[in-house]
């Protein structure tokens, strides 16, 4: 008895004839082939969509998307591999008819497409909502954190720049000092090498101040409190395991088939003024007016919650139990009876808090220590049952820039009336299961936990290919990959 035999490698016709026949009629890459020829890449903004009467001819950007769309959908996102993928993998020779692009021309045309590809994702989203795969009922929004290329030792913040600063000129007078003792010395001619040494080290340590503080003036000028080197739009921000410099991508979730609805790259190091801008992108891309969003306690900000409600959106925000005030267009102000959230909320556009009684809150003074414009209305204060505050008036701030700041304020005719949110706690518990679903398929079982690419821009359009590649992946699962060529035909 034998092992089962291979065919011989000198055997002539040791492949099909045709290398169609390697592709099965359920296999992905006959969705991503499909699905890409169907786009009007022009339309959508990409680079080369029309070709030049002279030159080399370029390859076709239609070629180099499926190429990046297979890569995501199958833990192959370095440029470098894909171009190897080329050469020996019989699905990508299939995709791409045996090109073989160099990876600087793959890498590019990711980096000079990236509000492109965010357009290709939305594209999906858009004939997912025909094919009725999002329930436009309920959208789970919740934001992670993905290291980005740039390591915490390039990562400056105002108090370690000061340190160093400190540090650096505790070293100068130092080696001033030696310096100074070395010219003093009786026998100057033994000692002018080491003269000319401390020399060089002191010239070396003023550079390095001067760069440092050069830092320190374009924190405060631009109102930041740390930048990174490498990549200067990441941000230091707390991870489930501990600080590292990072993006906070914001996901919009859909509650029917756990499908992302819309996603967003910031560089905020906290969820609070996330909530507003996903619910209402979200019922935008989805056609929904009467969409409700549940988030954690991250996104527990009352001026957030408050914009949700005035877009029509039922916000579900854990811990967010309580009386709000909310503008409206009524003759006689209502005052709140109840101040359970204890919150205050911002009206951007006339530039004032709300109390949780009701009361406006103007702005009186900006503290340049932290930036921060101070609100308060001490006379409404004194004459308030409330007691909401220890001190004599309750004050509220909010972050901006000095030349930002102004003491106008547009309160005239300005009412509220009170809204009692009681978030359903069956849709609170929900929310684990709708959003941080995607984030883990996508972390562990696509290997996309960490950036590849620096720049938001670019970064952008790394996610729009992760999620873009995620709702592929799970469409084919739940619809079939014939059904859903036959609804792309």
């Amino acid at each position: 008895m034998n092992y089962v035999q291979g065919a011989s490698r000198g055997q002539i016709l040791l492949m099909p004839e045709c290398v169609d026949e390697y592709i099965n009629e359920d296999n992905a890459v006959r969705v991503i082939d499909v699905y890409i020829d169907s786009l009007d890449l022009n339309a959508l903004g990409f680079t080369k969509t029309e070709l030049g009467e002279t030159g080399r001819p370029p390859y076709s950007p239609q070629d180099l998307l499926k190429l990046y769309v297979y890569g995501y959908m199958n833990r192959i996102r370095s440029s470098r591999r894909l171009e190897t993928e080329t050469k020996r993998n019989i699905e990508v020779m299939w995709l791409l008819k045996k090109l073989s692009p160099d990876h600087k021309t793959i890498s590019r045309f990711r980096s000079e497409n990236s509000k492109a590809l965010k357009g290709v994702f939305r594209d999906f989203v858009k004939m997912c909502l025909g094919l009725g795969l999002y329930g436009r009922e309920l959208a789970a929004i919740d934001g992670s954190k993905f290291k980005a290329v740039n390591s915490t030792d390039r990562n400056l913040s105002v108090t370690e720049l000061n340190e160093r600063i400190k540090r650096l000129n505790s070293r100068i007078d130092e080696y001033m000092r030696q310096l100074n003792e070395t010219d003093a010395a009786e026998n100057i001619a033994d000692d002018v090498s080491t003269a000319g040494d401390v020399k060089q080290i002191i010239e070396s340590l003023t550079k390095r101040k001067n760069t440092y503080e050069t830092y320190l003036e374009e924190l405060t000028e631009n109102g930041e409190t740390q930048m990174s080197l490498t990549d200067p739009d990441a941000r230091l921000m707390k991870g489930s395991k501990g600080f590292d410099v990072s993006y906070n991508v914001q996901t919009s979730v859909d509650s029917k088939h756990k499908l992302i609805a819309e996603f967003n790259v910031t560089n905020d190091c906290n969820d609070m003024k996330q909530l507003t801008q996903m619910a209402a992108a979200t019922a935008e891309i989805l056609e929904a007016s009467d969409i409700a969003a549940v988030a954690d306690t991250g996104y527990n900000s009352a001026s957030e919650i408050v914009m949700c409600i005035e877009k029509g959106i039922t916000p579900h925000v854990a811990g967010s139990e309580g009386s709000y005030c909310v503008p409206c267009e009524a003759h006689e102000a209502q005052k709140i009876a109840s101040h359970e959230n204890g919150k205050g909320v911002y009206i951007k556009e006339r530039n004032v808090f709300i109390c949780p009684m009701g009361n406006v809150m103007p702005p009186m003074f900006y503290k340049n220590g932290d930036r921060t414009a101070r609100h308060y209305n001490y006379r409404a204060c004194s004459e308030c049952q409330c007691r909401c505050t220890k001190t004599k008036y309750r004050t509220f701030g909010v972050r901006m820039k000095r030349d930002e700041f102004t003491k106008n304020h547009n309160a005239d005719n300005l009412y509220v009336k009170q809204i009692h949110i009681v978030p359903n706690p069956e849709i609170i518990e929900r929310r684990k299961t709708l959003a941080e679903h995607p984030f883990g398929t996508i972390k562990r079982s696509m290997d996309a936990g960490y950036l590849l690419t620096k720049g938001n821009s670019k970064v952008t359009s790394e996610f729009s290919l992760v999620f873009l590649a995620y709702n592929l992946k799970r469409v084919i699962n739940i619809v079939g990959a014939k059904k859903l060529i036959a609804a792309m035909v």
